[in-house]
């Protein structure tokens, strides 16, 4: 279950400067399947889901959760990045705000994920100002680990989980100076 405390949801598209992060519709569909179905994207994640049993169950659009964004470039979807509060895939994270990023191949090494994530971690802070947010990712997931990094998450421990070492972080908000 998903819990975003009192945060409105949708919240109002999130504009970058190449980027919209915004809620999934229909159009979304074909890029959803895709990125799902991706052996790169799910190199890491268990591997990818047979793309016929991604189309079976998703015969319209992609599902609208709260915390699930769309990262839109030029009209077209380029990935998701997940916000969400609740039991969490590992002990680690249960009751506590985690962020989850899924690209498509393609939109790799363009500084893309960076700029939605960071977006999204600032529009969390404003929805939750104090809360932090944690990140899990196996170590053997150089380019997460290093965007991890540049989003600002420090590492708080290092275990076995999947069959594989996981990198757990944590993210706190800047305080305002007063």
């Amino acid at each position: 279950m998903t819990d975003l405390g009192p945060v409105v949801w949708p919240p109002a598209p999130i504009r970058t400067e190449r980027l919209v992060l915004r809620e999934p519709e229909a159009r979304d569909r074909a890029a959803t399947v895709e990125l799902l179905a991706s052996p790169e994207v799910g190199a890491y994640l268990g591997g990818a889901r047979p793309r016929d049993e991604l189309e079976r169950a998703m015969p319209g659009a992609p599902g609208r959760r709260p915390g699930l964004f769309v990262v839109d470039l030029d009209g077209a979807m380029i990935g998701r990045i997940t916000l969400t509060k609740g039991t969490g895939h590992l002990r680690q994270a249960a009751g506590r705000a985690e962020l989850g990023y899924l690209f498509l191949p393609r939109a790799w090494g363009h500084g893309y994920a960076a700029e939605a994530c960071g977006a999204a971690l600032d529009w969390f802070a404003g929805a939750l100002p104090g809360e932090p947010v944690v990140l899990a990712t196996q170590t053997a997931n150089v380019r997460s680990m290093r965007l991890a990094a540049k989003l600002g998450f420090l590492e708080v421990e290092r275990f076995e989980a999947y069959g594989a070492e996981q990198w757990f972080g944590e993210w706190s908000p800047v305080a305002p100076s007063a």
